[in-house]
């Protein structure tokens, strides 16, 4: 067997190319394969080579490295295509999205889904995408896209109605990364449960959650989760961002709805209109919703990859532990026809009954030889699919705003976001929406300012 291809557009972001990277050489199938790196920072995508290359010769890999500075140039002949870019950056893009909107009296915390913040992040982003869709189907047609890029929905959206012909998924660890934060929760082993999951991405619920017993049957984990929780043993202390994210949100939700939400409680708390307002600090101190996570963590990474960057530049092997990023498992599966079933964000076709078709569902999605094969979910619960659906609102004005070039729609997608409506008037919307777009001068589709 021939080895694969694998080509990373943005991969000067070193650490989710190290991490994916460290997936892929725990593969027999793929240690051979060659990687091309590619990013428009020559710098990092020096920083990137020199990780690599040290992390592919601590686990054996025999497969070779390239660098490009020309996206074309690296999907020649691609077998898989990894995405995972940030448009605008922290600095400019970032800064704009949380600093516009607080001058208008709106506060986020992570800005990257939904909301003014999610919305202006697509538009920065989706022209990027279809950059890439339109380079593979001239150089490497039959390849696979495994996009890691954010906001997932809109982004899937875009991309499969213009580019229908492109094989590619939405990738996410929130459906495995969740369910590994509740095995922590009940002291349980993560390999232990079983669970069906379903919805849109950062807002899919554990149909069932169970746990092997002794005897080696499954059983319900919602009733000991409930329990926990109410006893104050769950959720147990964060292990990330200082402490700072207590899952608080996600728990009083379960106890409301009956059913667990995936994405954290700092992300859920900006996707509702029932956890941030204004003049209700004491909404914000009892679920701990921490208001301007994303730009903190963004400082944290930049100053913890200056120290790790001179630490990787003095070791000799670099190891990293295997983790639940379904990127290795997909190609595996695709080239060695070994199946498997990760969640993946793809196009409504009959997957979910309740929720609009030809919108952007996370569902199970068998993979083989065949490509990835998404399976059918059914219908959801009731009050869980009229949940996604104020999410899914948003995601389709703001898909037509671009597919259609239509500026109108962007301020539809911003007065149907639950928390922009709970929090600001029509007028305040659209005064908000008008000073974005003139802060995104320069990075914004140039539709938008005719």
């Amino acid at each position: 067997m021939n080895s694969p291809k694998i080509t990373f557009i943005g991969a000067g972001s070193t650490i989710f190319v190290k991490n994916i990277l460290g997936d892929v050489f725990h593969k027999p199938a793929l240690k051979s394969a060659h990687v091309a790196l590619m990013d428009i920072d020559e710098i990092r995508l020096e920083e990137s080579h020199l990780v690599v290359s040290k992390l592919m010769n601590s686990a054996g890999a025999t497969g070779t490295i390239s660098c490009h500075l020309d996206q074309k140039e690296a999907l020649q002949d691609a077998d898989f295509v990894v995405i995972a870019f940030q448009i605008g950056g922290y600095e400019p893009c970032t800064v704009t999205d949380f600093e516009v909107c607080k001058r208008h009296g709106l506060e986020q915390t992570i800005a990257d889904t939904l909301g003014p913040g999610g919305i202006m992040r697509s538009l920065r982003t989706i022209p990027h995408l279809w950059s890439v869709c339109e380079d593979m189907k001239q150089v490497c047609p039959d390849a696979t896209m495994l996009n890691y890029v954010n906001p997932m929905a809109m982004n899937t959206w875009a991309m499969y109605e213009k580019y229908p012909e492109i094989k590619q998924v939405g990738l996410c660890h929130s459906v495995q990364g969740t369910a590994e934060e509740l095995a922590r929760d009940l002291d349980l082993d993560y390999v232990d449960l079983r669970y069906t999951c379903a919805g849109i991405n950062h807002m899919a619920y554990y149909l069932s959650l169970e746990k092997k017993d002794e005897q080696g049957n499954y059983v319900d984990i919602y009733p000991d989760l409930l329990d926990a929780f109410e006893r104050g043993e769950a959720p147990k202390p964060g292990l990330h961002h200082d402490g700072r994210c207590t899952n608080l949100v996600r728990y009083e939700m379960f106890k409301k709805l009956g059913y667990f939400v995936t994405e954290s409680s700092e992300h859920f708390a900006e996707y509702t209109p029932y956890f941030i307002k204004p003049n209700r600090p004491d909404l914000i101190e009892r679920y701990k919703v921490p208001i301007d996570e994303y730009p903190k963590r963004c400082v944290e990474q930049i100053a913890a990859w200056k120290q790790d960057l001179e630490d990787y530049k003095q070791a000799d092997q670099i190891t990293v532990k295997e983790s639940q990023e379904y990127a290795s498992t997909i190609m595996n599966s695709i080239w060695t026809g070994t199946p498997s079933v990760i969640y993946g964000n793809v196009k409504n076709e009959g997957l979910i009954d309740n929720l609009p078709q030809g919108c952007c569902v996370e569902v199970a999605c068998l993979v083989d030889a065949n490509g990835i094969q998404p399976t059918k979910a059914g219908r959801l619960p009731s009050h869980l699919a009229a949940l996604m659906q104020t999410n899914v609102n948003v995601q389709t004005l703001l898909t037509e705003a671009i597919l259609t070039e239509n500026r109108e729609r962007i301020y539809h997608a911003a007065m149907l976001d639950p928390h922009t409506a709970a929090v600001l008037g029509i007028d305040e919307i659209y005064a908000l929406v008008d000073d974005l777009i003139e802060a995104h001068q320069g990075w914004l589709p140039e539709w938008v300012y005719q």
